[in-house]
């Protein structure tokens, strides 16, 4: 069984498909919005620069207390209910930040929306992981990156006609199309478990030890962690890599560091233009293994082609990584423990994004920028560590 939505139809499989696709465009676009609108948006707050680290502090936390009960949500409203309490969820914060008088309105709006994307993201992988669909998670994810880049340019739009505020306001409009969109279909997102598309790895049995499933989804919260983290941390100080020891200018610098996040949502849709998709358990030891060739040809610099090269390589080859674990996980742990497991790995994720992200960039302030290829190899090996582990006791 391949459908997410028992009993529907093709019409009606197209239909929540492209709901989910749009969901993660807008899930996309407050994280693309936030760096464009901030250098005018502080202004507006008398806010020194470093505040927009509370912006997304706030966020994250917000993401990560309903990623965390998103098992237990699931189980007593339904994936329909809690996607339509994520669109009005985030509706509410960004009406809170587009009316905002006070920095505290703002904080509270993003503390909003990032516990809405907790719900969209969380919810999301786990109906389709359930389904077995890695040729749709590929896109969702692809669909978030397209987001994010329309972010930017949604924000540019709004202050070059009057200020920040009308991209939230869109926001607003698009979050609530969104939940009535999720409340119209809110009875066709049943999970089925799929046993077509996931291939090589024995499903685990809803009644296995407890200690060896415990230390698989600790495994598999480690993978997460560590893969969004060499991928945010790679998409984040690329511009500083290319304009420091690169010496790129700023209109040079945008479109190298475009070659990073354009080759990962490019290939995210690639993978999933083929009707059957690859193995996911091949896709993500490509994705580690060719994340440390990437990395150690950053590293290594021989020349600024060469680097933004290994950084297109790099995104290329990290695409399919995320999608293919959240896949693996109701084979390897069960589909019922899955629907917690997958909200704690989100988390992990959520929490690798901006960890690792962040000691590298100390590393980096005391080290300099040089560094940042030993820092993703580092993170690229540990990531391979990490899987192998998840692989070997997934077999036993």
């Amino acid at each position: 069984m391949t459908a997410v939505a028992t009993g529907s139809g093709g019409a009606n499989s197209r239909t929540l498909a492209a709901l989910g696709l749009g969901g993660f465009v807008v899930l996309g676009l407050p994280d693309g919005m936030w760096g464009t609108a901030w250098p005018t948006m502080r202004h507006t707050f008398h806010q020194p620069l470093g505040s927009l680290g509370l912006i997304l502090v706030f966020g994250t936390i917000g993401n990560l207390v309903t990623s965390l009960s998103t098992g237990r949500t699931l189980r007593r409203f339904g994936v329909g209910r809690l996607l339509v309490v994520a669109g009005l969820i985030a509706a509410t914060g960004a009406f809170l930040i587009a009316i905002s008088t006070v920095w505290a309105m703002v904080l509270i709006g993003a503390l909003l929306i990032g516990m809405a994307a907790g719900l969209l993201d969380t919810g999301l992988n786990t109906v389709i992981a359930l389904s077995g669909r890695l040729r749709l998670l590929n896109m969702l994810h692809g669909a978030y990156g397209v987001g994010s880049a329309i972010g930017p340019l949604v924000v540019t739009a709004a202050i070059l006609i009057t200020s920040w505020r009308p991209a939230y306001f869109l926001l607003i409009a698009l979050e609530l199309l969104l939940a009535y969109g999720w409340w119209r279909t809110s009875s066709h997102w049943t999970p089925e478990v799929a046993d077509g598309e996931v291939v090589a790895v024995v499903a685990a049995p809803d009644d296995a030890p407890a200690k060896h499933i415990g230390l698989l989804v600790g495994l598999g919260v480690g993978a997460f962690f560590f893969y969004t983290g060499l991928e945010v941390t790679a998409g984040q100080w690329a511009a500083s890599f290319f304009r420091g020891p690169l010496g790129l200018s700023a209109g040079s610098a945008g479109p190298a560091v475009f070659a990073y996040w354009g080759s990962l949502t490019a290939a995210r849709f690639g993978i999933a233009i083929p009707r059957r998709t690859p193995n996911p358990v091949l896709l993500v030891r490509v994705g580690c293994v060719g994340g440390l060739v990437a990395s150690a040809l950053i590293w290594w610099a021989p020349s600024t082609a060469a680097v933004i090269v290994g950084f297109a390589l790099l995104g290329a080859v990290l695409a399919p990584v995320f999608p293919a674990l959240v896949t693996l996980t109701p084979v390897r742990i069960g589909p019922a423990r899955a629907q917690h497991a997958i909200g704690w790995q989100i988390a992990g994720a959520n929490v690798g994004a901006a960890g690792i992200s962040a000691l590298t960039g100390i590393i980096l302030q005391h080290e300099g920028l040089r560094t940042l290829g030993p820092c993703l190899v580092v993170i690229a090996v540990v990531l391979i560590g990490c899987n192998a582990a998840l692989e070997l006791f997934s077999r036993r």
